[in-house]
């Protein structure tokens, strides 16, 4: 019997909700694909055709996070911030839709977001492109124009090292990272304007 498309977005979805549920109560270590399979109500097997290890159900579970966090962004965009605020917007979306994945940030940053890290099963890019090209669609609506790659890099940087202090941070509602963040991308976009002037000089 033929699997539909709608049968097999269901159990995607059963999968992935295993897993959170699996990952909150046991903990990602401690969690084995066949724990999965288990909870889900599917052969062990099966669960291989949708994702080939259970660092790609966390990755998929990023990548949905982080999307919600976008569309949310889009929806309340500031259209007067500067640059500074509207990536701290973007990320600080990013950072509240990620919560309940906090804990397991440490698999994540090894793995989905690697910078060889591949996209996620089911997605077009990765988690890494993603963000990147969130970046430059913002820099180019605030005038900055295309980013070299070495400014994508930066960002990058500056964006994993963030989560990195997010994930151990014990300060309320995790203060302590909002403002690493906000200066962090301060200095980003006062580097990104002396950077274009240097280049604009060279020229």
């Amino acid at each position: 019997m033929r699997v539909t498309a709608e049968a097999k977005a269901k159990t995607r979805e059963r999968i992935l909700e295993a897993a959170q549920k699996l990952f909150a109560g046991q903990g990602f270590e401690a969690t084995t694909t066949r724990d999965v399979a288990r909870e889900a109500g599917i052969a062990a097997g099966t669960l291989f055709n949708y994702f080939p290890t259970k660092e790609d159900i966390l990755a998929c579970q990023a990548h949905e996070a982080l999307d919600r966090a976008r569309a949310d962004f889009e929806r309340c965009a500031d259209e007067a911030a500067s640059l500074d605020e509207a990536l701290f917007a973007s990320i600080a979306a990013g950072l509240r839709k990620l919560k309940p994945l906090r804990k397991h940030l440490p698999a994540l940053l090894q793995s989905a977001l690697s910078p060889l890290a591949a996209a996620p099963s089911g997605e077009a890019v990765s988690l890494r492109v993603s963000f990147l090209e969130t970046v430059a669609e913002l820099a180019e609506k605030h005038g900055v124009g295309e980013l070299p790659p070495v400014a994508l890099q930066l960002a990058w940087t500056l964006y994993t090292g963030v989560l990195v202090f997010w994930a151990s941070d014990k300060s309320p509602r995790q203060e302590d990272s909002l403002a690493l963040l906000d200066q962090s991308l301060k200095m980003f976009v006062r580097w990104l304007a002396s950077a274009e002037c240097g280049i604009r000089n060279a020229e």
